[in-house]
């Protein structure tokens, strides 16, 4: 059954924009090559982490919206472990109060976005 995810995960902060992006590209494609459909994703840029992780203060946080089947989290969420370049990650599974939040948040700040544009 095909249900609608988001995960968070908090890159090492010593990668470089273009490594960012290939550790971002990965887990998108991993999301696509098992049959999942990438709803949304933000990339949060480096924040201050709550309490040092791998002795390190900072970390690229991004934001994975997407439907798949439930057998193929298991399958990212091994990769992420195995990932070196990511400190954490979670993954929620969305019910349909969580969708219908999302869809309206994203749709707020598109509206916020075109009228400072106009």
């Amino acid at each position: 059954m095909v249900n609608q995810y988001e995960t968070v995960f908090i890159a090492t902060p010593v990668l470089s924009e273009q490594q960012m992006k290939e550790t971002v590209s990965k887990f998108k494609d991993l999301i696509k090559n098992s049959g999942g459909e990438i709803i949304h994703e933000e990339s949060w840029g480096l924040k201050k982490l709550a309490y040092n992780i791998q002795h390190k203060s900072t970390g690229f946080y991004h934001l994975l919206e997407f439907k798949i089947d439930g057998e193929a989290i298991k399958k990212l969420e091994i990769e992420l472990l195995r990932d070196e370049r990511i400190i954490r990650f979670l993954t929620m599974k969305m019910d349909k109060f969580a969708v219908l939040y999302s869809e309206k948040k994203r749709k707020l700040k598109q509206a916020k976005t075109e009228n400072q544009e106009a």
